[in-house]
């Protein structure tokens, strides 16, 4: 696998720390899953009865999750800051979105995981925080103006990882990305779209 590609982002200038980080992830997203297990339909005698059907499980509502097919993780996310949606995602020039906010607004994290990298190595993000949520997801926070969290950190949805701020850009802004085995995805669908808190 090239781990370049999918983690553009990782690119130019990256510490140590970071290209661990990103080995990590590209290992855990080259394992290919094994296939899946063709079902066979049991072959069950006239003379036998048929079980009744299990009653379904209940289910409650929830935020939209991502899935990724290769692995059946998921993740759901919070919006991790108030504010209009600047920009959206695009794929090319844009592979996450832009949250508008006034300098010291609260970034939280989008969801629970691990601290994989918080520094302003990668050209273009100012200060950036990357979250591995698990073997599958990450999400990244970029051009914060204070970073309140350290690289191995345990944290929990919804908590306050940094202030907003326009390091690496001409505007206070939280640039947002949502990543799946490195592929930069379109987080809105993904998001719980309540304000953050």
């Amino acid at each position: 696998m090239n781990f370049s590609q999918p983690f553009s982002f990782f690119q130019f200038g990256v510490a140590s720390s970071v290209v661990a980080a990103v080995m990590t992830l590209g290992a855990c997203s080259s394992t290919q899953a094994p296939p899946a297990a063709v079902a066979s339909t049991p072959v069950v005698p006239k003379s036998a009865k048929a079980a009744p059907a299990a009653p379904a499980a209940p289910t409650t509502p929830t935020t939209p999750a991502a899935t990724s097919r290769q692995t059946g993780a998921t993740i759901s996310l919070i919006r991790p800051a108030r504010g209009a949606i600047l920009a959206t995602f695009n794929g090319r020039t844009n592979k996450g979105i832009d949250i508008d906010g006034q300098p010291g607004d609260p970034i939280l994290a989008a969801a629970g995981g691990r601290v994989m990298y918080v520094g302003k190595d990668i050209r273009g993000y100012g200060n950036i925080i990357i979250i591995k949520h698990n073997d599958v997801f990450l999400t990244a926070y970029a051009h914060n103006r204070v970073m309140l969290v350290k690289e191995k950190d345990a944290v929990r949805q919804g908590q306050k990882i940094a202030e907003m701020g326009s390091t690496g850009t001409t505007g206070t802004k939280l640039h947002f990305e949502l990543r799946r085995n490195g592929v930069a995805v379109n987080p809105q669908p993904y998001l719980d779209h309540t304000p953050a808190h």
